[in-house]
């Protein structure tokens, strides 16, 4: 961890909390129930942690974007959206949080005084009330790779996205996600990154 935090801060990349379930071998797309003491202060834990190593290599957390199937809880569940945002309040309340447009999160977070990001998937499927498609089902994951680079243009140029019905559903975004599980990543990245910039949408910081 030490050597990725101080390899991105040479590279001037900013690094953000990805926080999630203690699920390791789920890795974090597994839902768990917690209080919400013990939720906010897991989320406290691991935020605090990273940013620990930010700083001896110079550099600091950005923001905060919760993983997988909390991702997923806290768009719909107050009490782990409370959570998240509790931690976040206590931390360092100039941190934004990346968040589902719309999201029970979004709200909480803006309710707060925190910045909430709306974000896109490039990568998954949606479902028509615009919440991801679960894993577990059809449709999940997109890895045509002219389709991602498709539908990150469309979400940054038309703000919407087409949903596995095939309705189009409102996807007003600041900023997209390439999973970097997805086959290829990083070239994929590249190639929505020229697609973006061939659109008239550069990508920027949102930090």
């Amino acid at each position: 961890m030490r050597r990725i935090c101080a390899e991105a801060a040479e590279r001037g990349v900013a690094i953000g909390a990805q926080v999630g379930y203690r699920d390791l071998v789920g890795f974090g797309r597994r839902r768990i129930d917690y209080t919400f003491e013990e939720l906010r202060d897991d989320v406290l834990y691991q935020l605090a942690a990273l940013d620990g190593f930010c700083r001896v290599a110079g550099t600091r957390v950005r923001y905060v974007k919760p993983h997988g199937a909390l991702y997923n809880t806290a768009a719909v569940d107050k009490r782990q959206a409370a959570a998240i945002v509790a931690a976040i309040v206590d931390y360092d309340r100039s941190l934004p949080v990346l968040c589902q447009p719309g999201s029970v999160l979004a709200q909480l977070a803006v309710g707060a005084g925190l910045r909430a990001v709306a974000e896109g998937f490039a990568d998954r499927g949606y479902l028509p009330d615009g919440r991801l498609v679960p894993r577990t089902m059809p449709n999940a994951l997109i890895v045509d790779p002219d389709e991602v680079v498709q539908r990150a243009v469309r979400m940054a140029v038309r703000r919407e996205v087409v949903a596995v019905d095939g309705t189009t559903v409102p996807c007003p975004v600041e900023s997209i996600c390439v999973h970097g599980d997805t086959p290829d990543a990083v070239t994929l990245a590249q190639r929505v990154r020229a697609a973006l910039v061939e659109a008239g949408q550069e990508p920027r910081p949102f930090t």
